[in-house]
């Protein structure tokens, strides 16, 4: 398989390009990977030794538990603020006691985390809870299962989310690595070019997201199921002669979408290939019809698979909260619409999000801080999409190389419609983290690097300084988040 990368003047890097070595790339990468966990690490060890209390103890009282709230102002672990949001143990009164690990442990556990790692100890309890996808907390449940299966963790009844916590930060990290690995396999399979698909996993180690890839966030684990659905995506377009591969590699790629989706409502946008793929098939029904309609079940399968991730956890909330609700008190106003989502309206109505909701004087600093991804997000996305795209996918087939260059396409799309869903829909300052779950915008970045652009490399400079300073940001409770 090889690839091209066009490009009117194809210079060799600069001494400013980040220029790896490619004999053992995975090295490569496992290194690069531990050097910068282990700078982000340190910034939450120096904010601990250092900084003192958090500006925000709530992470603090959830990791340590009940004995932390017991101060002497006497702290309420579920209280609502002016907005109604949910407010999960913050207290300015008490000492910030408990062991280093502890203390350690409650930096990692801000802003959203609080969410994931509360569901993760004891399930969804409040509605506002529902804003936040199931997939993170049912993975650490499971693995703090399995180890204390086996004896490796004890039951904590009564104590603090430490072990939830530390099972949060795990998973996180675990996916970042192995998604780094899977967005390079997957650049080399699509691109054909290992260099550009080095580069690109490199960047997204470097991803502005920061400490939100290795805190209990959801976005790590996003990425890996995304990147993998990509891949199977690619390996059934690359399966042209073997339909069943073909077939049930699309359907396995709607499964891991759909998974995706269960950890980041954003995941729903994964089902552009499908719809892409479908409309590009339909007028092959009359020349192919037995190959086109059995290509075009798996598609709707797969399609089908992705929706899932959104729509199952809505069913349950409906069924938890409006199905005989009737029963103990007045059903909530989502109970009562025609399509019924808690998700939608949690969001709405706990964070104010919806169309052009955020547009407000006090949110430019915010808009301001979300531009630069959002222009590359745009920038590659559009380039993608015009007659002669930067990134292009050669096979040993035509037929599978223009396959690819059509998932490359759709990927441009999907990434188009997040930034401006991200403009008009979003608190814009989270596109800074949910970006690192698609990949183009990556290969679009590195293929500019390998050509020796300098604007390409003060964006990589951009991307390290931004997520230094998130993290030290992050882990003093302090915004953006």
């Amino acid at each position: 398989m090889t690839a091209s990368h066009k490009s009117p003047n194809n210079k060799a890097p600069s001494a400013r390009t980040p220029s790896p070595r490619s004999e053992n790339p995975h090295l490569t990468l496992l290194a690069t990977f531990a050097t910068w966990k282990a700078f982000l690490f340190a910034i939450a060890i120096g904010s601990t030794l250092l900084a003192g209390e958090a500006y925000d103890t709530s992470g603090s009282l959830v990791v340590r538990g009940p004995q932390a709230q017991s101060g002497a102002g006497g702290t309420v672990i579920a209280t609502a603020d002016a907005s109604g949001q949910q407010q999960l143990g913050h207290s300015h009164d008490h000492p910030y006691d408990g062991g280093f690990l502890t203390q350690l442990t409650a930096r990692f556990t801000s802003w959203d985390a609080i969410y994931f790692v509360t569901q993760a100890r004891r399930g969804y309890r409040f509605e506002q809870e529902w804003a936040f996808g199931a997939g993170l907390p049912i993975v650490v449940r499971g693995l703090l299962f399995c180890l204390r299966s086996v004896g490796i963790a004890g039951h904590s009844e009564g104590e603090g989310a430490l072990q939830e916590a530390l099972a949060g930060i795990f998973v996180a990290n675990t996916a970042h690595l192995l998604s780094v690995f899977v967005l390079y396999r997957l650049g080399k399979l699509v691109l054909g070019n290992a260099k550009i698909s080095l580069l690109a996993a490199i960047l997204h180690i470097f991803s502005p997201a920061g400490m939100f890839l290795s805190a209990p966030y959801a976005e790590s684990s996003f990425a890996l199921l995304s990147f993998s659905g990509y891949l199977l995506f690619a390996l059934s377009c690359v399966n042209e002669r073997r339909p069943a591969y073909r077939d049930a590699g699309l359907v396995a790629s709607g499964v891991l979408f759909g998974l995706a989706t269960a950890f980041r409502s954003n995941g729903i946008l994964n089902g552009v290939p499908f719809a892409f793929e479908v409309f590009r098939r339909l007028p092959s029904l009359y020349r192919r019809p037995v190959d086109t309609v059995r290509r075009l079940i798996a598609l709707g399968i797969g399609g089908v698979c992705v929706a899932a991730g959104s729509v199952i956890p809505q069913a349950v909330a409906y069924q938890r909260l409006c199905s005989g609700a009737s029963d103990v008190g007045e059903l909530r106003p989502w109970c009562q619409s025609l399509l019924p989502s808690i998700y939608t309206f949690v969001q709405e109505h706990y964070w104010n999000t919806g169309f052009l909701r955020y547009w407000t004087p006090g949110n430019i600093p915010l808009f301001l801080l979300a531009i630069p991804i959002l222009a590359i997000l745009a920038k590659s996305g559009v380039d993608q999409m015009t007659s002669s795209p930067q990134l292009v996918a050669t096979c040993k087939s035509a037929d599978e190389s223009g396959q690819l260059s059509k998932l490359l396409q759709s990927a441009a799309v999907t990434q188009v419609l997040l930034a401006a869903l991200a403009i008009t829909m979003y608190h814009v300052q989270i596109i800074t983290r949910i970006s690192s779950g698609y990949p183009l915008w990556y290969w679009w970045l590195a293929g500019r690097l390998v050509r020796g652009n300098k604007t390409a490399s003060h964006i990589v400079k951009f991307m390290i300084i931004y997520a230094s300073i998130q993290g030290v940001l992050f882990s003093l409770f302090l915004p953006p988040a």
